[in-house]
């Protein structure tokens, strides 16, 4: 059959695919564009089914925030190259809108999500695949949400707070969560996780006794110790990035309050 260069072209945009494959497809489907997108799809999501244990660490960490609700993901794929391709970025983004209409709490792979990598897998032809998410939810007008996503893409933070908070210094708070190091664990002390806790402890009390000091004074030691740790990983006690003389929770302010926060970076594994 004869076909139209402009239906070759539209179908070579919408899909990313070469000019031959999508006028093959095109000629198969007798010039029905839709016919032909999901025909190449099905074709060419059977080829990467079998590249998935193509190692993904590249990606890109995205955040949607609505009135009620905000999200935060990560896509991974096998190149930077890829990574950084406008595609790709629109993809994360269009995964994490997806996500708001999922459930609070850590976000499973639904349809709309999964279409959406694959439309990457098809496109790029590497394995794009979707890594993890998690949403958190608000009253309307109770809070609010902020976030910040470093320019490669590779680090994302998202926090939720409640009570008196510009967006600026919500935004401000994110970059700090990003830059800060130690990375902090928890927002106060009491929100740090028990074993990194009972981890840093038992590191002490073993420093304490191999110093020889009697009991009472390393006592003493672990628990100065301990008091000094968390200052060094609790969010609100952190030294303020952008102005050191700060603690993070005076940026903050007595009229507001840090309910959650998630810093994600591709690749790592916790």
């Amino acid at each position: 059959m004869e076909l139209n260069a402009k239906d070759v072209m539209n179908l070579r945009n919408e899909t990313g695919l070469p000019m031959m494959a999508c006028k093959a497809a095109l000629i198969e489907a007798k010039g029905d564009i839709a016919a032909a997108t999901e025909l190449l799809r099905k074709q060419l999501k059977g080829k990467m089914d079998s590249k998935t244990d193509r190692a993904s660490g590249e990606g890109r960490i995205a955040v949607s925030i609505s009135s009620e609700a905000a999200t935060i993901i990560e896509l991974r794929t096998e190149t930077d190259f890829t990574a950084k391709n406008e595609k790709f970025i629109s993809a994360a983004n269009r995964i994490a809108q997806a996500a708001i209409d999922c459930t609070s709490g850590d976000v499973p792979a639904n349809a709309a999500i999964t279409a959406i990598v694959d439309e990457m897998r098809i496109s790029t032809g590497e394995n794009a695949r979707y890594a993890r998410g998690h949403k958190l939810t608000q009253n309307p007008g109770s809070g609010s949400f902020g976030f910040y996503v470093h320019h490669d893409g590779k680090t994302g933070v998202l926090v939720q707070a409640e009570g008196s908070v510009s967006d600026e210094t919500l935004r401000q708070v994110c970059m700090h969560i990003a830059a800060a190091v130690p990375r902090p664990k928890g927002i106060t002390a009491a929100d740090v996780p028990a074993d990194v806790v009972d981890k840093e402890r038992r590191f002490r009390i073993e420093q304490a006794m191999e110093s020889g000091k009697p009991k009472e004074i390393a006592e003493k030691m672990v628990e100065g110790g301990m008091r000094k740790f968390f200052e060094e990983i609790a969010l609100m006690e952190q030294p303020f990035v952008m102005d050191p003389t700060k603690k993070v929770k005076e940026v903050v302010g007595e009229k507001a309050k840090i309910l959650a926060f998630f810093r994600w970076q591709v690749g790592e594994t916790a």
